[in-house]
């Protein structure tokens, strides 16, 4: 990729202030017209826009302005940056082999049918897809639906097994599944566990174990009797 000039205009404003080169010369380097140029040294255009020093910033060696300067049919060059950024990578679309293309609407029928929870984008991620085959699919409405067979995208190999239970995982946040729902209601809750401990029956005391509240009930029945037959003598 070729590099291109940082504001190219005020980079001519700059060279129109602070160096000899013609008008020809500052228009390639800038990418301007020559009467544009001209009209900036004229101060008819850019009043505004203050002047960019292209040596400063390591656009533009100062040898190649003096080169310039001296031979008004040389034409100056842009310097090679000395750190190269590299460019930002688009994210394509994932892509489907031609062979594997028929099967789409059978692993979108797949998805549809197994995996409600998965939005349109979603599916168009893993199989490489529209929204409207998607629609159409969702409402049979597609030109080849009485003969779609539901497959399995990873056994087709349009996307792989990671990739669909990340997607999955993704939209089954905070959804309960009929089958979750089901498997708590044959759990008992904490609670209910502990209001069933609470209604089993006492386990009867061992053989040999004194039962406290036996043992004082008999001595408080002891005493009455006693204080009976006291009152009885004295009587």
């Amino acid at each position: 990729m070729a590099q291109q000039l940082l504001m190219p205009k005020a980079t001519a404003v700059w060279l129109v202030d602070n160096t000899s080169l013609s008008f020809e010369q500052i228009a390639d380097f800038c990418t301007l017209h020559p009467l544009e140029v001209k009209a900036i040294a004229d101060g008819e255009s850019a009043t505004g826009i203050k002047g960019l020093d292209p040596v400063m910033n390591g656009q533009l060696a100062r040898e190649e302005i003096e080169k310039g300067e001296k031979d008004p049919n040389y034409r100056i060059k842009i310097a090679t940056p000395k750190v190269r950024v590299p460019e930002a990578k688009r994210k394509a679309p994932r892509y489907t082999p031609v062979s594997k293309r028929q099967d789409r609407p059978n692993a979108i029928l797949w998805l549809v049918r197994n995996h409600p929870e998965l939005k349109d984008a979603q599916i168009s991620r893993l199989v490489g897809t529209t929204k409207n085959t998607i629609q159409q699919i969702r409402e049979r409405t597609h030109w080849n639906s009485a003969t779609l067979q539901p497959m399995d995208p990873v056994t087709l190999g349009l996307c792989s097994q990671i990739d669909l239970d990340l997607e999955v995982e993704k939209a089954s946040r905070g959804i309960i599944r009929p089958e979750e729902i089901a498997e708590e209601e044959r759990l008992l809750s904490a609670s209910q566990t502990q209001n069933w401990h609470r209604q089993e029956p006492a386990a009867p005391a061992e053989d040999g174990e004194l039962d406290a509240a036996a043992v004082f009930a008999k001595l408080t029945s002891m005493r009455r009797t006693e204080t009976d037959e006291d009152g009885d003598e004295r009587g």
